[in-house]
């Protein structure tokens, strides 16, 4: 067997600044990511009131309980589109690589405590980013859903490059690389195809929501009177149109039945 030698002083002046200049960088990078937690925390009494947990919260619910967990793409959009400050890195969402009911999956989730969770450029990027991720190393998406879609200030940049995430949906299925999504609240527009286009599909009773668009559009469109229950709410779409196979009483039991999903799929 070779024996590899390195030339790497670890005594010497060059390998001390090198390492400062990294510790400072990470130092950065999780001083970003902190303020990102920091803003969504902001939100907490929202949540609570409506009986909700947040988005971070969903993700740790959902994985196994002191499991490998390696994020990813934390910094997508840092200071871009609306980004005035780096509070919104991320993309709208929250990823990474982790564990449910032992079986290792790409775990997505809307920042829906930060603009609703709605995706920018940098964020539809990186969706893309991940369902490569998925197809390529075969790993099976969990999605903890509630946005509003695309940020329509930059609609001519995401509407037609956005198709391809739903076309990419397709081909996971196709591969057999299953699909499981909750839906925790509203999901409009793109936030309405993705839970439609998965495999298995979790809805919040009550909170749930899902169309392409709401009542008042519908009514300037049409003329139509629906409310937001009638028109898409998760009683309908799983008793009537049969959108989703699930129906959660809360955002824990919603995940508790994702869990569940997963561990009768035979993945280990």
């Amino acid at each position: 067997m070779p024996v590899l030698e390195s030339a790497l002083d670890p005594n010497s002046e060059e390998y001390r600044q090198n390492r400062d200049a990294l510790l400072q960088a990470v130092e950065e990078f999780r001083a970003i990511e902190q303020q990102v937690r920091d803003t969504a925390e902001g939100k907490r009494e929202k949540f609570e009131k409506r009986g909700q947990l947040l988005p971070h919260e969903r993700v740790a619910r959902l994985l196994d309980p002191g499991s490998p967990y390696l994020s990813l793409m934390n910094l997508a959009g840092y200071k871009m589109h609306d980004d005035k400050d780096g509070t919104e890195a991320g993309g709208g969402t929250i990823a990474g690589i982790g564990y449910v009911c032992g079986v290792r999956c790409l775990v997505t989730a809307s920042n829906s405590a930060i603009k609703g969770g709605t995706v920018t450029p940098s964020g539809l990027h990186k969706t893309l980013r991940l369902q490569r991720i998925a197809q390529e190393n075969r790993l099976p998406m969990v999605s903890l859903v509630e946005s509003g879609g695309a940020n329509l200030n930059y609609a001519a940049d995401v509407f037609v490059e956005g198709a391809r995430t739903f076309a990419n949906q397709a081909r996971l299925s196709a591969a057999g690389i299953p699909q499981i999504t909750v839906v925790h609240g509203n999901a409009t527009a793109g936030g309405a195809y993705q839970p439609g286009l998965s495999d298995y599909v979790v809805l919040v009773r009550n909170r749930a929501k899902m169309f392409l668009a709401g009542p008042p559009l519908l009514k300037a469109a049409t003329g139509e009177i629906a409310t937001d229950e009638e028109l898409g709410g998760a009683e309908m779409h799983t008793g009537v149109a049969g959108t989703a196979e699930y129906l959660a009483e809360n955002d824990a039991d919603g995940i508790r039945h994702a869990r569940d999903i997963m561990s009768k799929l035979g993945l280990r």
